[in-house]
């Protein structure tokens, strides 16, 4: 059955601009990150929000790969210790807010408030708009690089559900499994980045591009309701029941789960996704629409 979910995940420029000038400002972190491009680095090198650590998504926020066809798909979710240990580095506090950013999407920075949450930590938000949002508004940054002072943040249980490889064809079944990917990649018309093209058989199509207005921001919550709305519809499925998300690697499903949230949804992320769901050739494979 679908849950429901309480405030919203996203927090605007203006809000956050005044808890950063407050007295106890969040800790804040810069995952900006983008798909085979070279890491964030050097952009929160030439600047960055006021005392943001920078968080390397490839290798902090995924595990590396042990075989070229790895189960677990392109980006696996890292051990909770090692995700720990890297939030620890990035002064990240049990108990004390976080506030996570990229670019401008949101798809990057989706992936850490997905692991925070999913490992006990409750109070993290996302910035909408990201970075692009912070500089239009002529918001204070800083230049080089940031050495916080450590953190205690230890990995607890979570309440963000994910959907294992085994469960997902029962799942299509009697659940909503959201293909997050672009319509070209879900038909199967072409596929840039994994061996076989096509998308989960039982799957409806919802690209996170959907999920986002023509700024870059997040839809309004009643719109995103709307969209899932039309996918059950097209799906079959019934109103209540489960939702889940998957992507090419798991990072934009991630994206998925968090906009969902922010339209009161709970979602669940299929972590492996796509990348690991083609890495065992037995599994079924659909195409077109």
């Amino acid at each position: 059955m679908s849950t429901t979910t309480g405030s919203s995940p996203y927090v605007d420029t203006e809000t956050l601009a005044q808890e950063v000038a407050g007295s106890h400002p969040p800790t804040l972190l810069d995952v900006r990150w983008s798909l085979g491009g070279p890491p964030g680095a050097d952009e929160h090198a030439a600047g960055h929000l006021p005392g943001a650590a920078y968080v390397d998504l490839d290798t902090e926020l995924a595990a590396t790969h042990t075989h070229p066809v790895d189960h677990r798909g392109r980006h696996p979710l890292p051990a909770p210790e090692d995700f720990a240990a890297a939030m620890r580095r990035a002064g990240v506090r049990a108990g004390h807010p976080v506030v996570v950013y990229d670019g401008a999407t949101g798809v990057a920075a989706a992936r850490c408030w997905w692991l925070l949450r999913h490992h006990g930590h409750r109070d993290v938000r996302v910035l909408d708009g990201g970075y692009a949002a912070w500089l239009a508004a002529g918001l204070p940054l800083e230049r080089g690089s940031v050495a916080p002072e450590p953190g205690d943040f230890e990995p607890g249980p979570g309440d963000l559900p994910l959907l294992g490889q085994a469960d997902v064809v029962r799942f299509t079944g009697d659940g909503l499994l959201l293909d997050a990917r672009t319509p070209e990649r879900f038909r199967g018309e072409a596929e840039p980045v994994d061996p076989v093209a096509g998308h989960v058989p039982g799957a409806v199509n919802l690209p996170a591009t959907a999920l986002l207005g023509p700024d870059g921001r997040v839809r309004p919550a009643d719109q995103v309701r709307a969209l899932v709305a039309a996918a059950r519809a097209d799906a079959g499925a019934d109103p209540t029941a489960g939702v889940a998300a998957y992507c090419g690697s798991g990072v934009t499903a991630a994206h998925s789960v968090l906009v969902l949230e922010h339209a009161g949804i709970r979602a669940s992320l299929q972590a492996e996704s796509w990348s690991g769901w083609v890495a065992e050739p037995a599994r079924p494979v659909a195409t077109g629409a």
